[in-house]
């Protein structure tokens, strides 16, 4: 999905891979992280989100959670939407300040005082029974937490495994009984996905759940809660941040835009931020056949993968498709044409969407890049662990 944009926009990244596989310094299923670029990009979202009034929060889970890139992120957006607990822990260990917790996944009630007391800027809640855990949190360390609200996602717009919040028509009441809660405070309100990309153009459009999230905060508005916050998350850009702008959204949450790999960086190789990741495998075995198997490990049901490089000859091949419910031990390439030399051992460099916190592989962090001296600056799993 994203070669042809890395190979434009990003040779070098993909030349320091291959050298670094060839050389043993890196195993096969390894996504290498260009850490200048992932902050330059960085660089780029505050200040367009400074211009337009916003503020951002940065989200880790598809870079695989790693500390050093956090680092980077967060000399220039500071604060982080932490979408589960062992995220929040690896954010907050490596410096990062807390701005929403609570979203994609609650907080579980054990956790809470833990993580209630790095003061995190928001928590998010799905239901009553979350917002009470967090205000009797909250009354035993001695402050009021402020809270978003889940708004439940418009119809067919949710995705399988993340659902939850309060319907619109059972805001009202909703609100009535938290405005009870002597430990927080409705501070806005957050829904997802409030932003796609067009699956033909890559161009971001809001959806018919951030209408709901608009409507949602008019309606607390009208109980008299000011200066509320409307979190607006999902592909979350510099081509996006107007758009958030001009809907009313106060809040935007990047993560793929920080390793320029939003479907809109695959449809337009102009964007400004650059693609900062490429996966490392390697040819296992070749089939009867003729097709080369390289190792898995790091492949992602919704990667939309097209073809691998093999740099040794430069000869790029086709990536067949794999079932989702199927373990990724090896993925196949089609059979190269006669006369065309596939070897065991052969690097092979792919580009493509992924999510590396519900993945297998290894993580290599190469920083200087951007002055032509890189190095390999670590190498992780894909939780932010030193491997």
């Amino acid at each position: 999905m994203f070669l042809d944009s890395l190979l434009t926009r990003n040779p070098e990244l993909a030349d320091a891979a291959a050298d670094l596989h060839r050389r043993g310094e890196i195993p096969p299923d390894t996504y290498v992280m260009d850490l200048d670029a992932i902050e330059s990009n960085a660089r780029l979202l505050a200040a367009e989100a400074d211009r337009l009034g916003l503020t951002l929060w940065f989200v880790v889970k598809q870079l695989g959670r790693n500390p050093e890139l956090i680092k980077a992120i967060a000399r220039h957006i500071p604060r982080y939407a932490a979408i589960d607990v062992p995220e929040a822990r690896t954010l907050h260990a490596a410096g990062a300040r807390a701005g929403n917790l609570g979203h994609l996944v609650q907080i579980p009630h054990r956790d809470l005082p833990e993580m209630l007391a790095w003061r995190p800027e928001t928590v998010t809640v799905y239901d009553l029974a979350n917002a009470r855990a967090v205000s009797a949190a909250a009354q035993d360390l001695g402050f009021r937490q402020d809270i978003l609200i889940r708004l439940e996602g418009a119809p067919g717009s949710v995705y399988p495994g993340q659902e939850g919040g309060i319907p619109l028509a059972g805001l009202d009441g909703f609100a009535a009984a938290v405005e009870q809660l002597p430990g927080v405070r409705i501070a806005g309100v957050t829904a997802f996905p409030c932003v796609l990309c067009d699956p033909h153009t890559g161009v971001p459009r809001h959806t018919p759940t951030f209408e709901l999230a608009l409507k949602a905060r008019a309606l607390l508005a009208g109980r008299g809660h000011q200066d509320l916050k409307l979190s607006a998350p999902s592909a979350t850009s510099v081509a996006s941040l107007p758009l958030l702008a001009e809907l009313g959204a106060t809040h935007g949450e990047p993560g793929h835009s920080l390793t320029g790999t939003t479907p809109l960086h695959a449809h337009d190789l102009t964007q400004p931020e650059k693609p900062a990741y490429v996966y490392v495998t390697e040819v296992a075995h070749t089939l009867a056949d003729g097709r080369p198997a390289v190792f898995g490990g790091g492949f992602y049901p919704r990667a939309h993968i097209r073809s691998a490089l093999l740099p040794r000859t430069g000869l790029r091949l086709p990536v067949q498709d794999s079932p989702a419910e199927n373990i990724d031990y090896y993925r196949l390439l089609d059979a190269p044409a006669p006369g065309q030399d596939v070897r065991a051992g052969d690097t092979a460099l792919l580009a493509f969407r992924t999510q590396i916190f519900v993945t297998r592989a290894k993580v290599a962090v190469v920083a200087g890049l951007s002055t032509g001296e890189p190095r390999l600056a670590g190498l992780y799993d894909a939780q932010g662990r030193e491997y």
